[in-house]
């Protein structure tokens, strides 16, 4: 507000400009003189009003200055009522050349409720909508979060996400919580044999710093198990190699296991061969570089057991038939190989029990092949070599192995009928070389029966070539006949073989000749 001092005719007058209480006064302020000063003769309650003139500014050019807000303050003279701008001193607005005693009227507080202090009362602030007793904008409910007060006591700091920026963390995971995660993934492996499968979940689970941990995990639960998973782990590390896992990651993998081999040994004795065999599978797959075996001073110190598997990689590396032969690091077990080298195993294994009769290594030897799927062949080959063999001394002995291997549930069941089932769908062919098949056969399958591991399930599905009795006699004689016509010479020359192949050929074409059926001929 901006305060004139006027003197006109000897009087002083107090002039402003459009100023807020101006407007509360009829546009004009009116000053009020407390001494009684001489001018207007109109008087209020002892007091003298005088209202100024308008003052006519005669330039062109008026200035204009800011408004200056009116204060009273309590002078240090003990003068009360000093009018100033809030800047000068109290004596600068004076009329008459009196002490400061002009007092502008207070502003009007009565039922005003605007804040006297400038916080306010405490209010909720209702965005300017809604009367008594209502709360904001109608339908204002629906957008909640244009409303949110914090100081609500059931206000949701975590709600309110506008300068959150979410991003994906991936926690690490330690070495041992990897291991639990990789062991049932590897264990799966074992039973599939699907390394793409493998491959898929590793990458779910695996981190930058944790790859050379693959390696590790994968040997040492091979460690535990037989050659056959050993033969698979070494086939999953080579198709993992420049998929899940660098060299790099290898060659670290393989240095951990060497710095924990002698506590890998105090689980599994055997652990720096099995160590060395999968350096030196590693390097033949082009998995390790030779240099990794060859010099083994760039792994700084080793231990003794370290020492050991690095030098048993080097001699399988070093041998004179190359690197082929690494590829049957691991032997020839598991159910990878092709089923005509199975066959041919438990044939051996077959020969070398007649030779020996060891049940014990026997079992071993089975137990070692790892195919418990295809039992039934070995059961197919034992009645096969019977019949062949007719002697009624491979018959006690091939009946004494099957007992044992039924009672050491080492053949289940199953696999015991599968195998009899095959021979009695062959014997067809069985005959055409050993004509005394169906004999043997009737005789061996008793036998069993009173073992008891062949039900008689098994015995009702056997089949079985009867001939007359009158006929079977007459082969009976031309076979006394055969024999009684062989020379001493022939006796002393031909071995037991000869002679009794002659027999069945004799036997053969007589029981072609007459295919009607026939009774048992054990029994007559």
């Amino acid at each position: 507000m901006e305060i004139e001092t006027i003197r006109q005719n000897g009087h002083a007058y107090v002039g402003s400009r459009e100023s807020s209480v101006e407007r509360e006064l009829n546009g004009e302020i009116e000053a009020v003189e407390l001494n009684g000063c001489s001018g207007s003769p109109k008087s209020v309650n002892g007091h003298i009003m005088k209202k100024p003139h308008h003052v006519v500014d005669t330039h062109d050019g008026r200035i204009k200055r800011k408004a200056k807000h009116l204060t009273q303050r309590q002078s240090s003279r003990g003068e009360s009522n000093a009018i100033t701008n809030g800047s000068g001193s109290a004596g600068m607005y004076s009329i008459n050349g009196h002490s400061n005693n002009y007092v502008v009227p207070h502003r009007r507080w009565k039922n005003s409720r605007r804040s006297r202090n400038g916080y306010g009362r405490g209010l909720p602030k209702k965005g300017g909508a809604g009367g008594k007793g209502v709360w904001g904008l109608p339908g204002s409910e629906a957008f909640e979060e244009l409303y949110e007060d914090e100081n609500d006591p059931n206000y949701d700091s975590e709600t309110n996400d506008k300068n959150i920026i979410l991003s994906e963390v991936i926690p690490e995971i330690s070495p041992e919580e990897f291991f639990k995660l990789a062991e049932p993934i590897v264990l799966e492996y074992y039973e599939h044999g699907d390394t793409h499968e493998v491959a898929v979940n590793l990458d779910d689970i695996l981190t930058g710093l944790l790859r050379p941990y693959v390696i590790s995990v994968l040997i040492e639960i091979a460690m535990d198990h037989k050659d056959s998973q050993r033969e698979m782990t070494s086939v999953l590390v080579s198709d993992l190699y420049g998929r899940v896992i660098t060299g790099k990651d290898i060659e670290k993998g393989f240095e951990m296991l060497l710095a924990n081999l002698p506590d890998l040994i105090l689980d599994t004795p055997e652990a720096a061969t099995i160590l060395g065999n999968f350096l030196a599978r590693a390097v033949a797959d082009d998995c390790l570089p030779p240099k990794f075996v060859t010099k083994p001073s760039e792994h700084g110190e080793l231990s003794e057991h370290a020492l050991a598997a690095i030098r048993r990689a080097d001699t399988l590396l070093q041998m004179k038939q190359g690197w082929a032969h690494l590829d049957n690091v691991w032997g020839m077990g598991g159910p990878l190989r092709p089923v005509k080298t199975i066959t041919k195993q438990m044939t051996l294994l077959l020969k070398e029990y007649l030779s020996s009769r060891d049940i014990q290594e026997a079992h071993r030897c089975l137990r070692a092949l790892e195919v418990p799927h295809f039992h039934h062949e070995l059961v197919y080959e034992t009645v096969v070599m019977t019949l062949e063999s007719l002697s009624q001394t491979t018959e006690e002995a091939m009946c004494e192995l099957l007992s044992s291997l039924d009672k050491a549930c080492l053949v289940l069941p199953a696999s015991m009928e599968q195998g009899f089932l095959r021979v009695f769908d062959d014997m067809a062919d069985i005959v055409l070389d050993v004509p005394l098949a169906y004999i043997i056969l009737d005789r061996f399958m008793e036998r069993c029966n009173r073992a008891g591991f062949v039900t008689d399930k098994i015995l009702s599905n056997m089949p079985s070539r009867k001939i007359p009795i009158e006929q079977f006699l007459n082969i009976k004689r031309s076979s006394w006949r055969l024999e009684n016509s062989v020379s001493d010479y022939e006796m002393r020359s031909y071995n037991q073989s000869t002679i009794l192949s002659k027999l069945c050929s004799q036997l053969c074409s007589s029981l072609w000749s007459h295919p009607e059926p026939m009774p048992d001929l054990l029994s007559e």
